[in-house]
């Protein structure tokens, strides 16, 4: 029986993990592997720039259950208060985003 029971992972909004990689195949592999699940519904905080949305994201250096470190990550939503009043956010339709 496996000390460690393997957890699902649940997606939150705006949340999500990256892990480091145990098996590097090549030098163009991947360091860090992972998942985001991004609140569409919410596009506070997030820029268009041309044909990119850029979000921007925070990150904690955290351990799992067996002590694997692994990063805790989400969308940096956080605008400080004078800079919300001087500047609105940006609304973005559906037809803006091509996926």
């Amino acid at each position: 029986m496996n000390k460690f029971p393997k957890k699902e992972f649940k997606p939150y909004p705006d949340g999500g993990k990256l892990r480091a990689s145990t098996s590097k195949r090549g030098q163009m592999s991947p360091d860090y592997w992972g998942d985001i699940a991004i609140n569409m519904n919410d596009m506070t905080n997030i820029k268009k720039d041309g044909d990119l949305l850029v979000v921007k994201l925070s990150g904690w250096k955290k351990q799992d259950a067996s002590g694997k470190t692994y990063l805790s990550i989400a969308v940096d939503r956080y605008v400080p208060k004078e800079e919300a009043q001087s500047k609105p956010a940006v609304q973005l339709q559906d037809d803006d985003l091509d996926f």
